[in-house]
């Protein structure tokens, strides 16, 4: 075959304790020209590590990589460094999960793109710069000749990637890799960037190898798929064939962990996924009092500038917001980044001080409440934050950290709280014997499980999953959205589930609140939102879903490119009071002027 790229048993070790150790194991695959290959598998799998072996950016001190990889037939592994230089950039570009770290925050991002091209290319500074205006132009990016000036930090996630694949096309590369380019971000920006991927393969005649996780993302994408796992290839094959009868039953355990937009149609209650077995609907009692009553909360952060740092302005992170949540029932908060659904699961138990509205929990007005008054509502309402490393303190084992809030809280004796925390990590899929060990020995699953069992100490009554799934490998987030069922129908709890992913919303909720610029656009049960959606923002979300169907991948979404409106207002600014329409019982949409 006539390929971009050729690599053979490529196997690639770290020195680990004196030893070498292999974690990529005789890896063989081809790109062919204009060709899209994914590289699928868990975190772990050995699949990013490949793709730095290829552009031989691993440690040379700490690595060893062994085999062939070859570039249009050029040999990569043992060119001089100075010829390999060269090859970064203009025979293979790469870009990266997380566009932050990657670009300069001291340049701006024009000089950054120009950089790259005058470094590639026999051209003189003025042209690089023009250059670089052309690609940001051909990136899709608005206002490109104003944005040429701005910085890193002045971008949303989303722009951000876009100046990277910008870099990436600086030197016109033959192959271009992804290295999970859309893991971080939300699920219309992720739609969003691999629709200009698509795009860009086709107009410049590049190959991609894409790296990711979600088969979802491999149906949009790729031709061929190859899955790893362990360091190891399990299958490789046209994608297609791949979705349509997989060899392996890991390659099947990755494409049934994929939710499915649509999939829920038809019922009312939350299911696991996937189903082993058809589940009986648990429905929830129409009659039940409300656990906790939200009405017209509103929280802003106020922007100081000047001498005197006066007040200029304010973010207004929610504006407005009521709901209601009931015992035993899940209500999801979805939205993009920045639409005030964090703000508002901090803003109930008071993380975040609002500055209007009413939350009440149980009939208790909970702005009012200071003290002992307080502690005792906020152990009713207990959180479970996206990332579990940055919230479980490193230096404590992790029986220390599940015992720590009972005995905080004085609900028993130590030798109790030891007990329970035994019971509860028995609950949610670990060992009680793992007691003793850190978080940094524990996988990010594993980590979260440990969250949820932190937050299960108190016996609250309603849990905030703030994008506690987001950062969670494909199948691992399926695990812990199941947990989460069981949880539910074991200790009748209530779920405010934060999340982007209207996929994992529409499979876990009883009631679903969709949240654009801090207001709620559109609320009602689940099945009234998912199959009768009336907000353009609701159906905009939903039309970002990825669909796991490789026949559908040359489907384009259409989605518009633009900067995520600003929530800034100047200080006075009134916003319009909001106005709702009830199109079927319980089922709400604003009516936007």
């Amino acid at each position: 075959m006539n390929s971009t790229l050729s690599v053979r048993g490529l196997t690639t070790s770290f020195l680990v304790g004196g030893r070498w150790r292999a974690v990529v194991r005789d890896l063989t695959f081809e790109v062919a020209p204009r060709e899209t290959l994914a590289i699928v598998g868990e975190s772990g799998s050995g699949k990013s590590v490949a793709s730095l072996s290829i552009l031989r950016l691993l440690p040379r001190d700490a690595s060893r990589v062994e085999g062939s990889v070859r570039l249009e037939g050029r040999e990569l592994l043992t060119l001089a460094p100075e010829d390999m230089r060269q090859v970064r950039g203009a025979g293979i570009a790469m870009i990266f999960q997380e566009p932050m770290t990657s670009l300069n925050p001291i340049l701006t991002i024009g000089e950054q793109i120009a950089e790259a091209i005058y470094c590639h290319g026999r051209i003189d500074k003025a042209s690089a710069r023009a250059e670089a205006l052309r690609l940001i132009d051909r990136v899709r990016m608005p206002n490109a000749a104003r944005r040429f000036h701005d910085h890193p930090h002045q971008f949303s996630g989303g722009m951000r990637q876009r100046v990277m694949i910008a870099m990436a096309l600086a030197a016109k590369p033959k192959l271009l890799i992804a290295d999970e380019p859309t893991t971080a971000l939300d699920v219309t920006i992720q739609g969003q960037i691999l629709d200009l991927l698509k795009i860009i393969q086709e107009e410049e005649g590049m190959s991609l190898l894409f790296i990711t996780h979600d088969m979802g993302v491999v149906a949009e994408v790729a031709d061929r798929t190859l899955v790893m796992r362990e360091g190891a290839q399990v299958e490789a094959g046209a994608t297609v064939e791949v979705f349509a009868r997989p060899a392996a039953a890991y390659t099947r355990l990755l494409i049934d962990a994929v939710p499915r937009l649509g999939s829920m149609r038809g019922t009312d209650a939350p299911a696991k996924f996937p189903p082993a077995a058809p589940e009986p609907a648990v429905a929830l009692a129409q009659d039940l009092q409300p656990l906790l009553e939200v009405k017209d909360l509103t929280a802003r952060f106020f922007v100081r500038s000047g001498l005197l740092q006066r007040r200029t302005g304010a973010v207004h992170a929610v504006e407005g917001a009521s709901f209601q949540l009931r015992p035993g029932e899940t209500l999801s908060l979805v939205g993009e980044s920045g639409c005030g659904k964090s703000t508002t699961g901090r803003s109930i138990v008071r993380l975040v001080e609002p500055i209007g509205g009413s939350v009440r929990m149980r009939g208790q007005e909970v702005l009012k409440l200071s003290g002992e008054a307080l502690r005792r509502v906020r152990r009713e309402i207990q959180m479970v934050f996206q990332d579990p490393f940055a919230s479980l303190d490193p230096r404590m084992t992790i029986g220390a950290v599940l015992t720590e809030p009972f005995v905080d809280h004085r609900l028993g004796s130590k030798r109790q709280a030891r007990d329970k925390a035994a019971e509860l990590l028995r609950r949610v899929g670990l060992a009680s014997d793992m007691l003793a060990r850190y978080p940094h020995e524990f996988s990010g699953g594993q980590r979260q499980r440990i969250a949820i069992a932190r937050a299960l100490m108190l016996d609250p009554k309603i849990i905030i999953a703030d994008e506690a799934v987001s950062a969670l490998d494909v199948s691992i987030k399926a695990q812990v959205c199941n947990l989460l069922i069981d949880l539910q129908r074991s200790f009748n709890l209530a779920y405010l589930f934060i999340s982007h992913d209207m996929a994992v919303v529409e499979r876990i909720s009883h009631r679903v609140a969709v949240m654009y610029m801090g207001e709620i656009v559109e609320i009602g049960p689940r099945r009234a939102v998912f199959d009768d959606p009336r907000h353009a923002y609701t159906l905009k979300l939903m039309a970002a879903a990825p669909v796991p169907d490789p026949t559908q991948r040359r489907a384009r979404r259409r989605l518009e490119v633009e900067e995520i409106a600003s929530p800034f207002r100047p200080i006075g600014y009134a916003p319009p009071p909001a106005r709702y329409a009830e199109i079927a019982p319980g089922h709400y949409v604003r009516q936007d002027a």
